[in-house]
Parts: structure tokens; C-alpha cells; sequence
């Protein structure tokens, strides 16, 4: 087709020249779509004239090398929403990231919302080991090589917790690998773990690498890995408001209305809520309504530290929190040692549970969990105090008790916690909708840029949120 994009649909758009800088072929494609897609385009427009602009800026610098050797390029196929998700300009920015250059040969845009695009990529680099980042790179976006791939290569581990080297670390995202001609999909997806293959049933699941045995079958670098990446939803599904990045300059009632109808949704339906939570819920006073969702079945998993524990106690038995009167604003006397002591009540009584059956623990967050069934996991770190006795102190076994709950969650909320939120993110599939609240956004940049795809942040503090989305849930 010669240098240049050709972007085909029903009717066909313009030939388009890859250095066109103009507005008038934007406007052209612009006016065939629906104005849900023009800011996505406008965007995938933006990056094509970057292209052009790489590429001639590439062609000065490696001009005496394209005489000497040439580029290496494969050609890559994207199909779906590709358009108004954003995976297209995604694909486009990382492989001028990379050091690449890209060529659109041919693309087809859907007329309709729930028309599916597809597009055809010519992706070049200055060298072979650039190329296959590159590839490796957009690969978990869904760009899949026309090269046959052929089947994916396994090795064995050489040992109990050993990888083999180079082995393929996952996404998240849903992932198919193939096997004897066979595309297998891969169970329990979690990022940074690798791929074990049992050839005898056919399956393929995701392994982390302490539980990794000797002689398992683990994939072995990218050919014969496929990704599939999230598109965007159906029209009207809750969370399509929620396609933006993190600000604080978000329409907060609108996205906690939003957030509440998505889990009085999931509740209907039988999905199981997760939250998780830091002692900043208590310091704020915005316990209460974490309670309140606790008693009207909101919340099913809640995954927390020893601290959100130790204060809660102490709120239920002394009314401190960190030895301030919550209702007064004014430090308790002998306050600081408050916590301690609440610490000390509960290792006596034998646990959280043992104190609400022993009619020393009446009232907070973790009195309304034990009375109301939901499923807490308390994983400690080395700067607790005590710590509580139903603390998990390993925390690999802590690890994989978290793994093991998650897998049967359908929406989580993250609110006042960096360290419990990044460990639940690293292991929640792309599919389960994920929330982050914090007043600091760089909490849900640091979420986000870990590969937890799904999440999206709201920039807030913890009490008038919780406030405000039991006010919706009611």
C-alpha cells in the first residue's frame, strides 16, 4: 500500500499521508464517528503526526545505518474496541517510546458503538532485540504478530522456588498461551508470576515463585503468549465514567453515586464486595461508616494491618483514637498508652473473635465483622505493635491467604492504605473493578503504574467519601 495509513471502514475514510499535519483529515474521520469517539481520535491523530515526525527525526540519525543493515519489523494486527478504549494510541505511544517506528497499513473503524475496529501495523526498530521489547510491550495491549508464533517454549524449573531463565512474567490481564496447536487459557491471573503448564490435563495457570517445584513446566519467553486486553464496557455499565485519570478536579458526587450503584449491583447479582482499609479510617472518625456497610451487606472480604485493628479496639473500649477523644478532638490523659492496652485486652482474651464472645469487644468494625460473617485477613509488618494474635506475621503465608480470597471478588475498595492496597492490587485480576480512595494521588499513580490496570482513583478524604456513598447505598 505504499508509505503511509489507509483507514477503511463502511463507507471508506480518505487515504491519509503519515505526514499530514493539517486538521482536515482529523475533521474528515471525525465526522463519520459518533462524538462519544472524537476526543479518542483526536488523540490516535495527534500520535500518528508524532510518528511522522520520529520517523523522519530516526531516519536523520540512522540514515548511514539503513545503507549498512536493515531495519528490523514485523507486522502486527489490533482488533476490538481499539478506538474509544485508547488501546490504538496506547500501542502507538509505547512503541515511539521504545525507539520504534510504526506504519499503519490498514485500519477499520466501526461505524457504531458496538462495532469492533481493527488495525494493521508495520513496527520497525534499529535492531532485533529492540523489536522483540517492543513486541513483548504491546503484546499486553492485544497487538498480536501475523508471523506464525508457533507453540509457546517450556522449560522445566530447576528447583523449588526457581524459574527457569527468562521465563514469561504475567499481566493481570486475561492470557491465552498455546500448547500442541492449542490456544489454553490462563487460570488464576495475577501479575509477576509465571506460567506453569500441565501437559497431562492441558491446563495452564499462573504460578508465583515461592510456590514454583522443581521440574514444573514453566513459559518460556513471548512467542505463543497471547493477552487480552480490556475494552471499553457496554453503554450505561457502571464505571465508564471512571476512564480518566486520577484528579482531584473529578465530579466527586457523581462518581460516588456511580460507585455505589455499581455495588448495589454486584450485591444483586451475588458478587462478594472486598475492602481494604487503613487505621486512617478510624483516626478520621470514619469508622461509623464502614460499620454501617458492614450491617447492610456491602461488605463480604476486609483486608487490613494490625493497625486498623489496634485503633478500632481502642476506639470501642476508650473512645481514643491514638489517645485522642474522637468526639472531643482533645488528647486523653495517660491517651498514648491507650493503644497498648487495647493490645494487651485482646492477646488476654485469646483474639478479635474470642473478645466479641466474651462480651469485651461490643461495638466498632471488627465487633460488626465477626457478628456479621465477613471474612477479615489482618497481614502484619515489621512496625506493629504487639502485634494482635490474629495478625499474620508471615508474610508469604499472608500472601497466599490474600491470593486465595481474592479469587472470589468481584469489586474491591481500597480507602486510606498504600501498602495493603498495592499488595491487593498486585494480586487482583484485571477483571474484578478496583477503586482507590486517598487524599495523596500518589497513591493510586504508584497502583496504577505497578500494572493494576483496572484501577481508578477518586482524590478525597476517607470520611466525607464513606459518608456520602452510605448516604447513596441507603
Amino acid at each position: 500500500m505504499g508509505k503511509g495509513i489507509h483507514f477503511q471502514s463502511r463507507p471508506t475514510f480518505p487515504y491519509l499521508k503519515h505526514s499530514t499535519r493539517s486538521a482536515v483529515g482529523v475533521e474528515a474521520i471525525n465526522r463519520r464517528l459518533r462524538s462519544h469517539r472524537a476526543t479518542a481520535f483526536s488523540r490516535y491523530a495527534g500520535i500518528v503526526a508524532r510518528g511522522g515526525l520520529l520517523r523522519q527525526g530516526m531516519k536523520d540519525k540512522i540514515g548511514a545505518k539503513r545503507g549498512q543493515a536493515r531495519m528490523a519489523r514485523s507486522v502486527v494486527e489490533l482488533s476490538g474496541h481499539i478506538v474509544d478504549s485508547l488501546i490504538l494510541p496506547k500501542v502507538l505511544d509505547l512503541i515511539i517510546s521504545l525507539g520504534g517506528e510504526f506504519e499503519i497499513l490498514e485500519m477499520q473503524v466501526g461505524q457504531r458503538r458496538a462495532d469492533r475496529s481493527h488495525a494493521k501495523l508495520l513496527v520497525e526498530a534499529p535492531s532485533a532485540e529492540i523489536l522483540e521489547q517492543i513486541l513483548a510491550k504491546i503484546k499486553e495491549h492485544g497487538a498480536r504478530p501475523l508471523e506464525d508464533e508457533g507453540p509457546a517454549r517450556l522449560e522445566p524449573s530447576p528447583g523449588d522456588g526457581i524459574f527457569p531463565d527468562r521465563f514469561y512474567a504475567t499481566t493481570n490481564l486475561p492470557t491465552l498461551v498455546r500448547v500442541q496447536d492449542k490456544w489454553l487459557e490462563v487460570e488464576l491471573p495475577e501479575m509477576d508470576c509465571g506460567i506453569h503448564v500441565d501437559l497431562h490435563g492441558m491446563r495452564a495457570r499462573c504460578v508465583p515463585i515461592h510456590k514454583v517445584k522443581k521440574g514444573e513446566l514453566i513459559v518460556v519467553g513471548h512467542p505463543g503468549v497471547r493477552i487480552l486486553p480490556l475494552e471499553r464496557r457496554q453503554p450505561h455499565e457502571v464505571f465508564e465514567f471512571m476512564s480518566s485519570a486520577v484528579s482531584p478536579e473529578k465530579p466527586k458526587g457523581l462518581l460516588i453515586q456511580e460507585i455505589a450503584e455499581s455495588m448495589k449491583k454486584i450485591r444483586q447479582e451475588g458478587g462478594k464486595i472486598l475492602v481494604v482499609a487503613g487505621p486512617g479510617l478510624v483516626h478520621t472518625g470514619a469508622s461509623q461508616y464502614l460499620v454501617e456497610m458492614i450491617d447492610r451487606g456491602y461488605v463480604q472480604f476486609l483486608f487490613s494491618g494490625n493497625g486498623l485493628a489496634v485503633h478500632d479496639v481502642e476506639s470501642a473500649l476508650y473512645g481514643t483514637s491514638l489517645g485522642v477523644y474522637l468526639d472531643k478532638k482533645i488528647r486523653a490523659s495517660e491517651g498514648h498508652e491507650h493503644h497498648l492496652w487495647a493490645i494487651n485486652t485482646i492477646r488476654k482474651a485469646g483474639g478479635i473473635r474470642q473478645a466479641v464472645e466474651q462480651g469485651i469487644l461490643t461495638r466498632g468494625i471488627f465487633y460488626s465483622c465477626v457478628r456479621k460473617g465477613v471474612d477479615f485477613l489482618l497481614a502484619g509488618s515489621i512496625r506493629d505493635d504487639g502485634p494482635l494474635p490474629d495478625v499474620v506475621t508471615d508474610t508469604l503465608a499472608a500472601e497466599d491467604l490474600m491470593r486465595e480470597k481474592v479469587r472470589n471478588v468481584n469489586f474491591a475498595l481500597m480507602m486510606a492504605t498504600t501498602l495493603h492496597a498495592i499488595a491487593t492490587g498486585n494480586l487482583l485480576p484485571a477483571t474484578v473493578k478496583t477503586v482507590c480512595v486517598d487524599i495523596n494521588p500518589a497513591v493510586v499513580t504508584k497502583l496504577t503504574d505497578r500494572g493494576t490496570f483496572q484501577a481508578m482513583g477518586l482524590v478525597t478524604d476517607v470520611e466525607p467519601f464513606l459518608r456520602e456513598l452510605c448516604q447513596y447505598l441507603k
